[in-house]
């Protein structure tokens, strides 16, 4: 979590509406369970690794810290098509598809040399003290809060 909060502030940054990231990762011991594959559950962390570095580099993070929002994944359902085992090389994608009044819509997509390992669909909100904050205008907000720092340059 650490090298990725690190990394992401390094990398070019994406547009706020409908980004798209990927992260190239290992499968670590840590990550294995009981048939030594990754576990189901760690998939889902991964998954959370992939929203982190999109927050940060979409500049949703800081309009989240600076409006007092935090994200919450409201479904995750994931497929898993064939394991990851230990050491293994793989690519974990993530797109904004859509969104609708409350919640994004986002695929997390596993690969190993461009074959689909696993994939997983996201509906994730922005809450506020006063509930849901529509996707439309927190999308409004980070851009308007990029725009603003842009002209101040």
């Amino acid at each position: 979590m650490i090298y990725l909060l690190l990394a992401s502030f390094f990398k070019p940054r994406l547009p706020i509406v409908k980004p798209e990231n990927a992260l190239v990762m290992r499968v670590l011991p840590n990550d294995l369970d009981i048939n030594i594959h990754m576990n189901n559950g760690r998939y889902l962390t991964i998954c959370d690794l992939s929203r982190v570095d999109m927050f940060i580099r979409t500049g949703l993070a800081k309009t989240m810290y600076k409006e007092g929002w935090i994200p919450v994944v409201s479904e995750h359902t994931m497929k898993y098509k064939k394991p990851l085992n230990p050491f293994q090389k793989y690519e974990v994608t993530m797109q904004i598809t859509g969104w609708d009044e409350k919640s994004f819509h986002m695929i997390h997509t596993f690969l190993v040399n461009g074959k689909v390992m696993a994939e997983g669909t996201s509906f994730g909100c922005v809450l506020s003290k006063s509930g849901v904050i529509p996707p439309e205008k927190v999308m409004e907000t980070v851009t308007r809060r990029l725009e603003a720092k842009n002209a101040g340059r």
